[in-house]
């Protein structure tokens, strides 16, 4: 069991490294506009996130789990371990990237080094929604954003007043969004490790029921969370201020758009009825909130007419996007390499 724990460990760091980087996408507005205060963001994201993940997890880690089997904890731990020094090292520098890339580029350096073959078919699909997800989140915060400010006007509210329904509207959608974010990226975090868990479903008088996903799903989330109280911060002000100056009912429906994004990538549901209407549905798999964010950042800054956007600073994170992949990928190849001739130890079948 020791030697379990050990290779889970890579899991909890990319779950840390996540929620240091990722999780905090969705109060990073509030945050920075001190709207919210960082302490009341940290406690409020960790308790829906870990909700999230236990109890909507399982279908974009499915998909995961098509793009590479992973069939050994020392392989898993590698894959783990790449994207989580990848996801770090981007989080040192203040930039927010995507767990999601640094995962499936993990998941491919060890299909390279094991000779297995990528199914192409579901890696299109997921590196769809990068390009697909940030536009989305630009149109749905694009349309928000015009239809809050004509609510706003038309209801005269008082100044004062809109301030304290900002308030209370960034908290409802702050949990809304660590909820989806839960649901659609623990994934990321625990997806590699769920046809290795060594854990047994717990059922309580027959009404509660824990499977084995969902036990490794819930330990991912208290990473997550404690990643997002010790090292979230500094992403929370890039996100918040960095990209483009954000006032109040702005950061609401940045929140909100985003919230939207992720759930309609996480939600079985939804997914299950749209197919049942015969209706096109969004894939269940594991988006970037980070890239959704800045997509939304980016349609409030067309709605107003692109003034003060930080093309610079854009251009940074557009930059990360690109490498966290093809980085993970090879950190995933050198390790497993190391991990195999090395420490001797078997890191596929």
């Amino acid at each position: 069991m020791l030697t379990v724990i050990f290779f889970l460990s890579s899991g909890l760091f990319l779950g840390w490294s996540l929620g240091a980087n990722n999780a905090a996408n969705f109060f990073g507005t509030a945050v920075a506009t001190r709207m919210i205060k960082f302490k009341t963001a940290a406690i409020i994201c960790s308790i829906f996130l870990i909700l999230g993940a236990v109890a909507s997890g399982a279908g974009t880690a499915e998909t995961l789990g098509k793009l590479g089997a992973i069939n050994t904890f020392a392989g898993a731990f590698v894959v783990a371990s790449a994207a989580a020094i990848t996801s770090f090292f981007m989080t040192k520098i203040g930039l927010p990237i995507s767990t999601s890339q640094a995962i499936v580029g993990g998941i491919i350096g060890w299909n390279f080094y094991s000779h297995t073959s990528t199914d192409l078919s579901v890696l299109y699909k997921i590196a769809g929604t990068w390009v697909f997800s940030p536009i989305l989140t630009a149109i749905i915060a694009f349309l928000l954003f015009y239809l809050t400010k004509k609510i706003v006007e038309s209801s005269k509210v008082h100044i004062l007043h809109i301030d304290y329904y900002t308030r209370i509207g960034l908290l409802i959608v702050g949990a809304f969004g660590s909820y989806s974010l839960g649901a659609n990226n623990i994934g990321n975090v625990m997806g590699i490790f769920v046809k290795l868990s060594p854990f047994k479903e717990i059922s309580v008088a027959g009404i509660f029921h824990l499977s084995s996903a969902q036990q490794l799903f819930f330990i991912g989330g208290i990473a997550i969370a404690i990643g997002v109280f010790t090292y979230s911060k500094k992403v929370m002000m890039t996100i918040g201020s960095g990209i483009f100056k954000l006032s109040p009912v702005t950061a609401l429906v940045v929140v909100l758009a985003t919230s939207i994004t992720l759930f309609l990538f996480a939600s079985q549901g939804l997914y299950d009825f749209l197919a049942s209407h015969h209706l096109p549905t969004f894939p269940l798999v594991p988006v970037s909130s980070s890239q959704a964010v800045v997509g939304a950042v980016m349609g409030i800054s067309f709605a107003k007419g692109g003034r003060n956007m930080n093309f610079k600073k854009l251009g940074q994170i557009s930059l990360a996007w690109i490498a966290t992949p093809i980085a993970s990928a090879i950190i995933s190849y050198i390790f497993l390499f190391f991990m195999q001739n090395v420490f001797m130890q078997s890191v596929f079948k």
